[in-house]
């Protein structure tokens, strides 16, 4: 009877001390109630001992993995004879206790005791193993499936033993290959490549100002004149503003008038652009809040009777309902211009103030001075006793000067001014030291090309840029 036991796998709980073992029955001893396994697993490692003897007293529970017949086959009457079996006590439950659907049985002895194994050192481990996996406690019958085989029968401390070969590993790397793609490498970041001539790809590094599709060469010179003024301006980005002669700025703002570009709209185009340059002189939202409406700013207007004089008063206008403090200096004359009369109505009813005399022009230094004294067809001015006092007075009062559309002349300037403002194209000023700046009057491209001007706008997105001397 007990010869019909060897062969199968079997798996012994034998409790919380001395574990779970698994192992294949190699010999079962009726007489001392003892059972034998070959191969043995304890608690899922290899045991270093070819064989493990079992007394019954220390088996707790006793489950078949697979009963093999001495022929090779399965056999399950050998499992209702072994609970039949004086020398074994059945559990009582004969119903399925896993995968495989065979009883569970307890043996309870007090001969032979058990002797407490050694865990498995690594060295010992093999390859070889238990390819059935432990079943479920739930129960559930079907066939063992080949996932659980491979997760719970192999060998987990196989190759702990074994070091890391870092020389080994080590010499895989190709340091000399690495390095030579390093030194390959331009400042850029671009990777040369292997193209004939030695020649480099295009850097794939760009700066935020840089295009990187394809474009056709930029063009610098974009505004060509009949009439060359003698000097050349160049802006911030490069493009080359010529001047003009007097003349020829005159007769353009004769055929844009004519096409419908009035000198009111050129006083209220120049007052605005006027106005800006001198808030951003002021120190813009910086100095222009409601946390500073105790310290508002303060602008001395210096204007004459004639044009110039009214692009002045509309730029009065316009920093006077932006909260500036304006002081409009103007003479007083047997007759007025009508374009000067209607730009001093409308600067009236603002809070800037107007005074005819030098005496009544602030005594400390104001934050701006804006001049607009001289006239282009009329250099006599500057004899007179008014302009004379004013100009004075302005470079007396140790206030930065901007100068609108200043005329062009031999003479040194009388007012030192620090900026200038052209209007439309520049004209060749003797501006020694001054920055001069342009400002967009409104003149269209069509009217530039019936003066004989291939004009291309220079300005972008503002309306007041700078130029420099190229």
């Amino acid at each position: 009877m007990a010869a019909d036991w060897l062969g199968s796998l079997v798996s012994i709980n034998c409790g919380p001390t001395l574990g779970m073992y698994q192992g294949e029955v190699s010999s079962v001893d009726q007489t001392s109630q003892t059972i034998s396994l070959r191969q043995p697993f304890h608690n899922g490692i290899r045991c270093p001992v070819p064989e493990v003897t079992f007394s019954a007293m220390d088996i707790k529970e006793l489950k078949f993995l697979d009963i093999q017949s001495q022929s090779g086959g399965c056999k399950k009457s050998a499992c209702q004879q072994a609970l039949s079996d004086p020398g074994i006590m059945s559990s009582g439950q004969s119903g399925q206790n896993g995968r495989g659907g065979y009883p569970a049985v307890n043996l309870h002895s007090n001969n032979v005791p058990i002797t407490i194994l050694q865990k498995a050192s690594p060295a010992s481990a093999t390859n070889q193993g238990l390819k059935q996996p432990t079943p479920k406690k739930n129960g559930g019958g079907g066939q063992v499936k080949l996932r659980d085989d491979e997760c719970f029968g192999a060998d987990m401390d196989e190759g702990l033993d074994t070091d890391f070969d870092f020389e080994g590993n080590l010499a895989l790397f190709d340091k000399a290959a690495v390095f030579s793609q390093i030194a390959s490498t331009d400042r850029n970041g671009a990777r040369s490549r292997g193209t004939p001539g030695g020649e480099r790809s295009t850097p794939t590094r760009y700066r935020h100002d840089e295009n990187i599709l394809e474009a056709k060469p930029v063009v610098y010179r974009q505004i060509t004149v009949s009439q060359h003024g003698g000097k050349e301006y160049c802006t911030d980005s490069g493009l080359v503003v010529p001047s003009v002669s007097f003349e020829l700025h005159k007769r353009l703002l004769a055929v844009a008038e004519q096409h419908g570009l009035s000198l009111e709209r050129r006083l209220e185009m120049t007052g605005v652009c006027a106005s800006q340059m001198a808030l951003t002189l002021l120190g813009g939202p910086n100095r222009l809040t409601p946390k500073n409406d105790h310290q508002r700013p303060t602008v001395a207007l210096l204007c004459g009777p004639h044009v110039q004089g009214a692009q002045g008063i509309s730029c009065g206008r316009h920093l006077a309902n932006h909260d500036v403090d304006v002081v409009l200096f103007i003479p007083n004359v047997v007759k007025m211009q009508e374009s000067i009369t209607n730009e001093l109505n409308l600067y009236s009813k603002t809070s800037g103030k107007q005074v005819a005399s030098i005496k009544d022009l602030p005594v400390s230094p104001v934050d701006l001075v804006i001049n607009c004294l001289d006239c282009h067809e009329n250099s006599l001015l500057r004899d007179q006793a008014w302009y004379q006092a004013a100009a004075d007075w302005a470079n007396q009062n140790k206030a930065p000067v901007l100068t609108i559309d200043p005329p062009v002349s031999g003479q040194k300037q009388v007012v030192e001014a620090k900026w200038t403002l052209s209007l439309g194209l520049p004209l060749p000023l003797d501006g020694g030291e001054a920055r001069v700046y342009l400002c967009d009057i409104g003149v269209p491209k069509q009217v530039f090309q019936e003066v004989g001007i291939n004009y291309h706008s220079p300005f972008g997105c503002k309306f007041v840029i700078p130029l420099h001397s190229a």
